[in-house]
Formats: structure tokens, C-alpha cells, sequence
């Protein structure tokens, strides 16, 4: 995710403040492989649940260009066999912001540890909540909502919010772009990440729409808390409410591309 001007702000946040050092981001990766090793036993599964949207040139950025496009290279009438050259904008479609994303230093796709990308999945669902507001944000209270119902997170989760925005990708609601520009969506609201990085064990965190902050932000302080602690986040993720709240295990095909900042990613569901 990167919305126009927010390489600035970042710029100017980089020149204010520090992010983890190696050591310190080190320790986290560490803690949450361990917790991570400790809660998969990979349970059996009946179901795969395809949580990525089709990329292509039509699907919403917030720059409003393609995030892919593709040119035939090679036809299998004239060469033998068909080929095609992408241009692919990191963050667009179902993708993954790396911790380097928004951080001096962190992980890139290539070098988060893998047992941070199979993970258990915990859908919160707020979907009731989002249609009543565009702008709505997950909040601590939603969280120990679906706690007192589902149990306690599992430890080295996913926490994905379920919003059922990725029914509005093709209309312009998705985006919610309003006359002067801004965009309107739901996201985490930053109560609730500092309560998953302070008080729970997580891998990542999810969401269906195009940011982990919902659309009308400017500082973009769920991005600056998440990323910078070593945690991953998956946007444009799809088909959360085909999948339980609680007992599926994620598996997040992130790109393994040296020095990349995320990602398009194929993302399933094991159920």
C-alpha cells in the first residue's frame, strides 16, 4: 500500500524517528518463530480456500493505474511456446507488506521465515459494522469480542478483519473515492495494533480492502506500528467469509524476490 504522497510522509517519519535495530528485529522474528513453532501442529484440512483476487490491469490501485500489465514476448505459433513480460506494481492486488515496507531496516518477502508463513487464521468479522460505515475500524473491542467467543488467539496467528469489501472490487465502493480524493474503506485501527503487538502473540495481520488503515487516513499509523515491529501484512485478501472464524491455517505464498518490498502473493486457506 502506498497512497499518493505517502512516500513523503514516510520520508519525514524516517527523519524523525529510528525503527527496531538489527538486534532488537532479530529478537522479534526469533519469539515469533518459536511461538509459531509451538502452536502449528498443522491440523488436517477438508477444504482449500482461494483467498486471492485475480490480478490484472482492471483491478482498483490507488493510483488509479494498472498494477500489472503484460506483453507477449513469445506466441507458440511462431517460437514453439508461449511467453509473456509483466511490469507488476509490488503493492496491488492480494499482495504482502513486508516489515522493510515501512521501516529503514526489516525483512523483505525473501528473508521472512517461512514459519511465519504458514500460520494459524483468525477472522474477525465485521462486516454488520462496515456496512453501516465505510470508514469503519477494528477496534480492541472487536477483538475480545470474537475472544470470549472463539478463545483466546492462537499464538504466531494471522489476524485477518473480514469486512466483505472484497464483494465491492469492480465498483467504484471498493475504493470509496469521494470527490476531493479521498478514499473510504475499513482498516485496524491503531488501538487494536498495539494491543496485538503488545498484548497478543501475532504473525500478521489481514485485511479485504487496499490498506491496513482504513481509507481515510494520513498517517498511516497502523502501516508505522505493524511493519516496523517485524510483522507482516496481507491486503486486497478475498473470500474471508468463506472460511471459520477460528481453526484454519493460513499458507501466504510470499515473493521471494531480493530486495523487494512486498508483493502480489497467493494466499489460501487450509479448512
Amino acid at each position: 500500500m502506498c497512497l499518493p504522497g505517502c512516500m513523503e510522509h514516510v520520508t519525514a517519519k524516517l527523519s524523525r524517528r529510528g525503527f527496531l535495530g538489527t538486534a532488537a528485529a532479530a529478537t522479534v522474528a526469533g519469539a515469533l518463530t518459536s511461538n509459531v513453532a509451538e502452536a502449528q501442529a498443522y491440523p488436517a484440512f477438508r477444504k482449500v480456500v482461494d483467498l486471492t483476487h485475480t490480478l490484472s490491469p482492471e483491478f482498483p490501485t490507488f493510483f488509479g493505474t494498472p498494477g500489472v500489465s503484460l506483453k507477449t514476448v513469445k506466441e507458440i505459433k511462431k517460437d514453439g511456446y508461449n511467453m509473456t513480460e509483466w511490469t507488476v506494481g509490488e503493492h496491488s492486488g492480494t499482495h504482502l507488506d513486508a516489515p522493510i515496507h515501512f521501516s529503514e531496516r526489516g525483512a523483505g518477502p525473501d528473508t521472512i521465515a517461512v514459519e511465519q508463513l504458514v500460520v494459524p487464521l483468525a477472522v474477525i468479522n465485521v462486516a454488520d459494522k462496515a456496512s453501516g460505515d465505510p470508514d469503519y475500524q477494528l477496534t480492541p473491542a472487536d477483538i475480545r469480542a470474537w475472544e470470549r467467543r472463539h478463545g483466546a488467539l492462537p499464538k504466531g496467528c494471522c489476524v485477518a478483519l473480514s469486512s466483505g469489501w472484497d464483494a465491492h472490487v469492480g465498483s467504484p465502493k471498493f475504493t470509496g473515492k469521494d470527490e476531493k480524493g479521498a478514499f473510504h474503506f475499513p482498516g485496524f485501527h491503531p488501538e487494536a495494533t498495539e494491543l496485538l503487538l503488545k498484548e497478543r502473540s501475532v504473525a500478521g495481520i489481514a485485511v479485504d480492502t487496499l490498506s491496513l488503515d482504513h481509507g481515510p487516513s494520513k498517517d498511516f499509523k497502523t502501516h508505522y506500528a505493524w511493519l516496523p515491529a517485524g510483522r507482516w501484512g496481507l491486503e486486497n485478501v478475498a473470500n474471508l467469509g468463506r472460511v471459520p472464524a477460528r481453526g484454519a491455517t493460513l499458507v501466504v505464498g510470499a515473493p521471494k524476490i531480493k530486495g523487494a518490498t512486498g508483493g502480489p502473493t497467493r494466499v489460501l486457506a487450509l479448512a
